[in-house]
């Protein structure tokens, strides 16, 4: 797995030799002594016996065996082996810069780093706009980086992730000629622009006959030399050459669950030891004088040896500030105890009882008193549990410590009055309710608050029993705090174990700069000090800060023989040792190192022994021992005897390591982990190791496992844990077969290492630690370490690195979290990322998914200063880290996705139709009702035409009010009667024929805002034999955006002329206007505000109702502008059609709230009024942005019983007036319809009603239409009330199986279920009109659990495209298709271009086909072989984090691009880099190539409320979106 494997050439000789081997190994006999193929050492020593020789259970293996176990002098003397090993694997990158894309940053996100000032603005551009010069500056030697220059190590992808998708991929051809060398040759033919011209392909829906249209395709707008797409460029370059695992590693993704089977390499290596036995240690020897208790050892010294020193503590400079002497001790212990159980309530009702547990919170530079409270409680026989002291209410892990202190059921504090003093506190002066935390008394305890005990009075000191005598609190790994309880006789044989190992004597000085209320700290410094009437001086960790030689001058001014350290202050005396030469260390007999268990401590013991060897240390003094809360003690090494060997050392492979195997590493020094021995197990105890996962089985000799204890002293349980502690403190270990080995409990120490030679104990890593990523464990200290080898020092914090995993997808992820020096640049942060993640999959052949830099001093600390692991990793999973530098892998480490989707070959019809009666399945079509049975009035026999219509009402009804305009305030600026309108129609023909010269056929733009000058416009026309184009005016501050579009429509439907108002008109001959169009070039304007009172001699009459009405333009959120023909015959038949469904007659009012300018808006707005005779009163939408309450209070006040609306318009009511609405009353409302052409918006749509039924809106009242470029009205919801029967039921919802949908089928599924989306029936199909489900590649019939192409027939379908050259196969294909085979194999189909399905739904009785619409076909994504819907994606981003306000997604060469608009402050703009790429591999099973923050209103919406996501992309390839930041992920 290394990636310092060759890509090119041919193979040498030696590796072909080595390949061999490893491929003929499974084959070929084992001889003894052979070679083991697959370490290339003799076979015996990789099942190496780690035993001592004596009972070696392989008498034929020479010495050789032991080769591991090599001495300091012979394994790299006092060298970091680990850092040369991090240079050496680096070394073939060296001179290199990374051929990684940088992140584009803006200037203004963060201001941490000074070295921003000096940094020249980014000019590679191709536009020198200001946002461009705003931008971070790129690493321009990276941009221009070749393939052959790129880093080997990241030239990994994954088969089946997001960048292999498709056919049409340029990654899919390996290095071959097909691939475009760079995106510029994509580019060359491409216009340059925002406001781009279409071409004539565009102007059509599409120029092939499928609907295929992915979005990968090159388009329009995007300049030839562009930045962003140059990274883009250097991103496929780095994914181009893929490592691909073998096949058998992906897992299929079908229409059931996943069931994911990771298969074990066939390579791995297996342990070949024999089953391990347990080892004893050395008996616990008998000591005549031992106290039956570590209360009466008290009593003993107080009292007997009362002057003699006990503890010393020192003052913030390091200097003795205080001596508390075994006299002192006792007296003031006694004296706490006799205050606790007798002053601190009544006689008859004591406040504490002995067995009571008390929470001991004292500062960590004040041991004296926390000694005295200690032993205080014990002599009062209550249970101390010391924690920290809290320094806020939101510390780090403070909610997990108050859940410890209520599950101990704590309801007493004790503490010193100084500390008290400085607890955060309430205005009242109360201390504060600390989050979590259960209401405490607090006690303080010093002397002088404390009562004299009476003569008489004595404690009472039982012998050591099993009863709890002290709490230790533990942080999990997950963050929560547990109590590990440890009994009297626990403790003091604890205590016994611990005097015999280090042989500790009467009078000893011992110098503790651990913390003294836990673990090591404790057990030596507090309790076996008393034991052995010790003298301990305590360095707090503040005086270290500031002074840190501050111990080993300690161990110099008093002669100490005993030092307890980590190997942190090994690190700091060495970077301090020049400030201080004339210290000696050869007094210590032992400098107990106890984070020994960190397998990195060889390395700082051998430093320092280096350094301090000349000052007096004595080699055989370091000894390194493991601990564990539960297990305590687990082993410690002895004090050597001067002149004896030093003890060995073990060089493991890191290979065999991950697999749990003991190696010997002879192939690769680099992969070599160098651990020393922590020792030999505590006297009077048995290990044995069991296997980490699964029931306690023992492990074999060679195989690495958890460590577990059994002896007197060790932890009992987790208090309160019953569970939990059975699995940890009453391990009973079974053999391979199941049967238990003994009935002795073992404890587990949530260490893990093995037993080697000589019984000595090796441990290579936590539990806590542990991270298993594939099948594999790596440890998360080697991973620190390795990132810490890299030149670390410029970059980040030595000591503030977190490494933890995250759970995605199936595996577990290694994230890294490192706290980034303020002076670092951020090419130098962006250069130590790339290095660490080369190192760390060089060393541990792993791959990190996240690496993140935070600001100095931003990572949650334990109270001494480490990091808080488990909250930083909350922090991360929330988005609450604020990393100011980010790079994510998944490309490199997610490679578990399903295997791509292969198409299967097409199936002949004659099988579909079988397979389908086979199955049961029903045809997927639907109808709605017949229109030849629905009793209309005369009115349709006696008139064919609109134009007719209009004249009869204008005789027949002169004065019936038909249109009422609102403006902004609500009044009404404008009305139109029948006559009105008939009487303005017939003067603006008039004006057509005098003034424009125009002849029946010509097309006429009519440019006018919404109104009811637009509608007499389009009559006006009519009567004058014109075809009307109604176009949407440019907007006067954005002419250069807006104007454009105009004039295409205007050259593309070959306009004669161009009807407008003055102000318009002005608009378009303006010196702006002709900034972006050719003014010159307009066809005749005519505006129409003062028309001559002059009559039309004759009004057209149409030939035959075939002949076109008007023609109807729009814009795709594709960006495809097309125009389609409406005959008189459609217009009429779409208007009964819609009478019918909508129940429309004279008396009725509707309100109209949407765009008037195409599609169903333009239908209702235009012509459904004049057809039906009801009034229909106006809102232009973009009335709202200055008043929200117009649609709702019009609605309100005129007592609206059907208003139609667009979902802009009801997502800016429902997000901007909240509950605000008052005095407006929604109940007259029976039906508010949304009209669109897109799957509908369920959520919004149910956020609607909800929020409004408090003023009277029905929640059945809210339903949504469905139309298409070829049909405009295909389904629209029924009233909801029932008079002549024919009204319809509910619109219906299903949850449906999202990873079906995405494979073209439909299934079912429960409210609830995982990876299930809500959908919402599209409204009721109109009468007249049948769709039917089609495969639209090989245009057959499909059944009802398919997902297909809705295909149309209905009176009122447009007659066709209306393009500059008529394509009849576009035509034919689009508006006149028949099925390939089948029952409804004649009738003549329109494609409408959108994917969706039918199902009969609704309860017995009243039954009916419901059309489902899932997405426009043309706006899918085709990833992996299987089909994407935008909008679920940008559903599941929105959702990750409460800033995220808008989300768009596009694919840009099989690259998936996800923008996400940034609410929240600019410091959480990284926070959802990782967040949106997990949630789109969680959900959708693809790997986010970039992630673009933006400012919030980016991305564009069009007025119906769908987002234009080519824009967005062509925005962002031609570097215009002045991004916050462009995560581009590896």
């Amino acid at each position: 797995m290394s990636f310092l494997c060759l890509f090119l050439g041919d193979i040498t000789q030696k590796g072909y030799e080595k390949k061999r081997a490893k491929l003929l190994a499974p084959y070929v006999p084992q001889t003894q002594g052979s070679v083991c193929p697959s370490l290339g050492v003799p076979q015996a020593v990789c099942a190496l016996p780690l035993v001592p020789q004596a009972v070696c259970a392989l008498p034929l293996v020479p010495q050789a065996v032991y080769v591991p176990w090599c001495h300091t002098s012979c394994a790299f003397p006092f060298t970091d082996i680990h850092t040369e090993a991090v240079q050496a694997a680096l070394a073939k990158h060296k001179e290199q810069k990374m051929a990684l894309p940088m992140p584009t940053k803006r200037r203004s996100t963060f201001v941490q780093s000074p070295a921003d000032a000096c940094t020249p603005p980014d000019t590679s551009s191709a536009s020198e706009d200001e946002g461009s010069l705003r931008r971070q500056a790129a690493l321009s030697a990276a941009l221009h980086q070749s393939l052959q220059n790129a880093e080997s190590w990241i030239n990994r992808s994954v088969q089946g992730s997001s960048t292999s998708s498709s056919a049409s991929s340029t990654l899919s051809h390996g290095e071959g000629k097909g691939t475009s060398g760079s995106l510029a040759d994509v580019f060359a033919n491409t216009r340059i622009g925002r406001s781009w011209v279409p071409t004539e392909q565009s102007l059509r829906v599409q120029t092939d006959c499928s609907w295929h249209s992915v979005l990968c395709s090159s388009s329009p707008g995007v300049p030839v030399s562009s930045r962003v797409s140059t990274k883009i460029q250097q991103l496929l370059n780095t994914l181009k050459r893929p490592k691909r695992p073998p096949l058998k590693e992906f897992f299929v993704d079908d229409f059931e669950e996943i069931v994911e089977v990771p298969q074990p390499d066939p390579n791995q290596p297996k342990p070949e030891g024999r089953q391990m036995t347990p080892v004893k240690g050395e008996p616990l020897g008998v000591v005549c004088n031992w106290p039956p208790a570590l209360e009466a050892a008290l009593q003993r010294w107080g009292t007997t040896q009362a002057k003699c020193p006990c503890l010393t503590a020192l003052d913030v400079t390091g200097k003795p500030v205080y001596t508390l002497t075994y006299g002192k001790l006792w007296s003031r212990s006694l004296k706490l105890a006799y205050t606790l159980l007798n002053k601190l309530g009544t006689k008859n009702e004591p406040v504490l009882r002995p067995g009571d547990r008390v929470a001991l919170v004292y500062p960590n530079n004040d041991p004296v008193m926390f000694m005295v409270a200690f032993y205080g409680c014990l002599l009062a026989e209550v249970i101390p549990v010391p924690i920290e002291v809290p320094l806020t209410r939101k510390d780090a892990g403070g909610q997990q410590i108050g859940f410890l202190l209520g599950s101990c059921g704590i309801a007493l504090a004790l503490t010193t009055e100084v500390c008290l003093k400085g607890l955060p506190k309430t205005q009242n002066g109360e201390i504060v309710q600390f989050k979590g935390w259960p209401r405490l008394k607090w006690v303080v305890t010093d002397s002088k608050y404390l009562s004299k005990s009476p003569k008489d009075w004595q404690p009472n000191i039982s012998a050591a029993g099993t009863e709890p005598a002290y709490i230790e609190y533990k942080t999990s790994k997950e963050g929560s705090v547990m109590g590990v309880t440890v009994s009297r006789v626990a403790m003091l044989a604890h205590c016994q174990a611990l005097s015999q190992a280090c042989n500790y004597s009467e009078g000893e000085t011992v110098v503790n700069v651990l913390d003294f209320k836990k673990d090591a700290g404790l057990w030596h410094g507090i309790l076996t000090n008393v034991m052995n009437k010790l003298h301990t001086i305590s360095v707090p960790y503040s005086v270290m800060k500031t002074c840190p030689l501050s111990w080993v001058q300690r161990v110099h001014a008093h002669k100490a023989k005993v030092a307890l350290v980590k190997c942190r202050d090994l690190h700091w005396a060495m970077m301090a040792h020049r400030d201080q030469r004339d210290v000696s260390l050869s007094s210590l007999r032992m400098l107990i190192v106890t984070d020994g268990a960190n397998p990195w401590s060889v390395s700082s013991c051998d430093a320092f022994l280096s350094l301090f060897q000349s000052h007096g240390l004595k080699p055989e003094a370091i000894c390194p021992c493991a601990t564990s809360p539960e297990a305590m003690t687990v082993a410690i090494r002895r004090p050597g005897v001067p002149g004896a060997p030093l003890p060995g050392r073990a060089i493991l492979s890191m290979n065999g390591l991950s697999f749990g195997v003991i190696r010997v590493n002879t192939e690769d020094k680099n992969s070599a982990l160098t651990v020393q021995d922590v020792g030999h197990m505590m006297p009077g105890g048995m290990m044995c190791i069991v296997k980490p996962d699964g029931p306690p089985q023992l492990c074999k000799t060679d195989e690495i496992g958890e460590i577990c204890v059994s002896c007197r002293a060790g932890g009992m349980m987790y208090y309160g844990l019953a569970g939990v502690t059975k699995n940890t403190f009453e391990v009973i270990p079974v053999n391979s077969s199941g049967s238990p080995v003994g009935e002795v409990p073992f404890v587990r120490s949530g260490l893990l290492g093995f037993v080697g030679p000589g019984s000595l104990v090796f441990v290579v890593g936590k539990m806590d630690g542990l991270l298993t990523v594939s099948g594999r464990r790596h440890n998360a200290d080697d991973i620190v370490a390795t990132g810490l080898a890299v030149e670390s020092i410029k970059t980040v914090y030595r000591g503030r690195i977190a490494v933890f995993s995250v759970s995605v997808f199936y595996d577990e992820r290694i994230v890294v979290v490192a706290e980034q020096r303020p002076d670092a640049s951020e090419e130098d942060s962006f250069q130590w990322m790339s290095r660490v993640l080369q190192a760390i999959d060089s060393i541990h052949q792993v791959g990190v998914y996240c690496l993140a830099l935070v600001p100095a001093n931003t990572l949650p600390k334990t109270p001494l200063g480490g990091i808080h692991i488990s909250q930083t990793k909350q922090h991360f999973l929330e988005g609450s880290l604020h990393p100011c530098n980010i790079l994510m892998c998944p490309h490199t480490c997610v490679t578990n996705l399903p295997k791509p989707r292969q198409k299967q070959p097409g199936v002949g019809p004659a099988s579909v139709m079988v397979g389908n009666l086979v199955a049961g399945k029903r045809i997927a079509q639907a109808s709605g009702r017949d229109l030849g049975q629905i009793e209309d009035n005369d009115l349709v026999k006696k008139h064919q035409f609109l134009t007719e219509v209009l004249q009869w009402r204008a005789q027949a009804t002169p004065d019936h009010p038909l249109f009422l305009l609102l403006n902004a305030k609500g009044t009404t600026v404008c009305t139109a009667t029948c006559l009105q309108l008939h009487k303005k129609a017939e003067r603006i023909a008039s004006v057509l024929c005098d003034k424009g010269h125009l002849n029946a056929g010509d097309n006429v733009v009519l440019l006018y805002p919404p109104g009811i000058e637009l509608i007499t416009a389009f009559y006006g026309c009519l009567y004058s034999g014109c075809v009307p184009v109604t176009v949407r005016p440019p907007h006067a501050q954005s002419l250069v955006a807006t104007l454009p579009t105009v004039r295409m429509i205007v050259e593309v439907s070959k306009a004669a002329c161009i009807l407008t108002t003055q102000t318009l008109m002005r608009l378009l001959k303006s010196r702006e206007a002709a900034g972006a169009v050719d003014v010159k070039t307009w066809p005749t304007i005519i505006d129409t505000d003062d028309l001559p009172r002059k009559r039309l001699a004759q009004i057209y009459k149409p030939p035959t109702p075939e002949m076109l009405a008007y023609l109807d333009f729009s814009v795709s959120t594709t960006g495809m502008l097309t125009g389609v023909k409406m005959s008189h015959a459609a217009v009429s038949g779409l208007c009964r059609a819609i009478k019918l469904q909508c129940e429309l007659y004279s008396s009725r009012q509707i309100a109209i709230c949407l765009d008037p300018y195409c599609g169903l808006g333009f239908v209702l707005w235009c012509l459904c009024s004049v057809y039906s005779g009801h009034q229909s009163i106006l809102i232009p939408p973009m009335e709202l942005e200055s008043n929200l309450f117009l649609w709702l209070s019009t609605v309100s006040q005129y007592k609206i019983r059907d208003t139609f609306c667009s979902y802009s318009v009801m997502e800016l009511c429902t997000k901007g007036l909240g509950n605000q609405a008052r005095g407006i009353n929604l109940s007259c409302v029976r039906t508010c319809v949304v009209v669109a052409e897109e799957r509908p918006r369920v959520s919004l749509t149910h956020s609607f009603s909800k929020l409004f039924k408090d003023i009277g809106l029905s929640s059945r009242a809210v339903s949504t239409t469905f139309g298409s470029r070829v049909n405009v009205a295909i389904c629209l919801q029924l009233p909801n009330r029932v008079t002549d029967g024919t009204s319809g039921p509910d619109p219906t919802t299903v949850y449906v199986d999202l990873k079906s949908l995405r494979h073209d089928r439909v299934r079912l599924v429960e409210r609830g279920a995982p990876q299930s989306l809500l959908l919402s029936e599209s409204g009721k199909i109109l009468p007249g009109v049948k769709v039917v489900i089609v495969n639209p590649e090989t245009k057959g019939p499909l059944g009802d659990s398919h997902l297909g192409e809705i295909w149309v027939n209905s009176p009122h379908t447009a007659s066709g495209y209306y393009t500059i050259y008529d394509n009849e196969t576009l035509q034919a294909d689009h508006f006149n298709t028949r099925l390939s085979f089948g029952d409804a194999a004649q009738t003549l189909w329109a494609r409408t271009g959108y994917l969706g399905f039918v199902r009969r739904t609704g309860a017995d009785g009243e039954r009916h086909d419901a059309l489902y619409v899932v997405g426009a076909l043309d706006e899918t994504l085709e990833l992996r072989g299987l089909r994407y819907h935008p909008i679920d994606i940008e559903t599941s981003v929105s959702r990750t984090h409460r800033s995220i306000a808008e989300c768009a997604v596009f694919t840009w060469t099989n690259l998936l691009v996800v923008v996400v608009e940034l609410c929240g402050c600019e410091q959480e703009a990284l926070d959802l880099v990782p967040l949106v790429t997990n949630v789109v591999l969680e959900e959708h099973y693809l790997i986010v190539g970039v992630v673009v923050v933006v400012d919030p209103g980016v991305i564009p919406i069009n007025s119906r409320g769908e987002k234009q996501r080519m824009h967005l992309r062509d925005s962002f390839l031609a570097d215009q979106l002045d991004p916050i930041y462009v995560a581009y992920n590896m």
